[in-house]
């Protein structure tokens, strides 16, 4: 009976062990198994090794400057707070809100020449340093095709380099959102405000490294495709910087009401970008503003637009309510532009990548 009962003990005790070992086990496995499926392997282990301290210095950097624009947004909502913002406008808070304009000043300033910095030392030598020193040539004789290989490379280097335009992109327009409409802290057509905000910043960084990962393929040198990619990325600015008022639909607002009274001139909606301003004639015509200018007195100047027939104001502007619009629209044309480059450069990774 004894024996029975110990065998039965032992019986028992063992399932039980088992049992939990296989527990053990499955857990162990899944554990293992999830830990295996986390990790970069293959090409994208190879791709992100490869240039891993450039990857890791663009994330390390966009972090501390979130992290930094976080602290000035809370401080400058402090101060304001403090001053009795919003009930005081910020001409009346004075110069106690100018470290916070320099501030503004400073971090769109870096970040407008986020795109030529990354175009440069990031897109630039992405390829031109593999087919320089042969790597190029040592990948094409694995497995993976050049097409996968071309693909890795642009896909882990966009990937960083989106996530890290978003970050900043929010984080800038969070802190920029509650003086977005005055004018005196950044007028909101600017490139320190426009290029820094929405989508604009993911879509002009993108262009500017995908053309700098072409001008290194064509040129197969990496010191050469930097500095023509430089010359490449500045261009791209000065284009953009022509072209983006051109986005919105300009707005005309006209009077009849003279131009010499006191208010005569029209009254444009808040934080409006006014473009231009013309005297209008009884026929519709337009007249420059400096029309009538060298007169000596004030009724020679009169008599000078009446003879004129100049009957008010005619005033182009663009409201604030466009810029989002206006945001997208330029993105959109950017994005377009990215998507033939790369286009491109598998097109000519068929044959002439390594």
């Amino acid at each position: 009976m004894s024996t029975f009962t110990n065998a039965s003990t032992s019986t028992s005790t063992g399932s039980a062990t088992d049992g939990r070992n296989g527990r053990n086990g499955t857990m162990s496995a899944t554990t293992t198994e999830a830990t295996r499926r986390l990790r970069l392997r293959g090409m994208n282990w190879l791709v992100w090794r490869q240039h891993r301290a450039a990857f890791w210095t663009i994330l390390a950097a966009t972090v501390l400057s979130v992290a930094w624009i976080v602290f000035q947004r809370n401080q400058m909502m402090d101060s304001l707070t403090g001053y009795g913002w919003p009930a005081k406008s910020l001409d009346e808070v004075g110069p106690e809100f100018e470290p916070y304009r320099r501030a503004f000043t400073f971090v769109s300033s870096g970040l407008g020449f986020l795109p030529v910095l990354l175009g440069v030392f990031l897109g630039a030598p992405l390829l031109a340093g593999d087919l320089e020193n042969g790597t190029a040539k040592l990948v094409a004789a694995q497995s993976a095709s050049r097409a996968r290989w071309l693909a890795t490379k642009l896909g882990v280097t966009t990937l960083v380099v989106v996530v890290s335009t978003v970050a900043l992109s929010v984080a800038f327009g969070w802190w920029w959102n509650p003086v977005k409409d005055q004018n005196t802290v950044m007028e909101w057509t600017s490139g320190s405000a426009f290029d820094v905000t929405g989508p604009v910043p993911v879509a002009l960084t993108l262009f500017t490294v995908v053309g700098g990962v072409a001008i290194g393929v064509v040129l197969r040198r990496t010191l050469m495709a930097m500095v023509v990619t430089f010359g490449f990325a500045v261009a791209v600015q000065l284009v953009w910087d022509y072209l983006r008022l051109s986005l919105g639909d300009v707005v005309t607002i006209t009077t009849n009401k003279g131009v010499t009274a006191e208010n005569s001139f029209p009254e444009l909606p808040h934080a409006a970008y006014q473009i231009d301003e013309s005297y209008l004639t009884g026929s519709g015509d337009l007249l420059g503003w400096s029309t009538c200018v060298n007169s000596p007195t004030d009724q020679a100047r009169e008599l000078c637009l009446k003879k004129a027939d100049v009957v008010g104001w005619s005033v182009d502007y663009l409201p604030m309510s466009q810029m989002n619009g206006m945001q997208w629209l330029g993105a959109s044309i950017l994005f377009a532009l990215t998507a033939g480059v790369v286009a491109f450069l598998f097109f000519w990774g068929r044959k002439r990548l390594v």
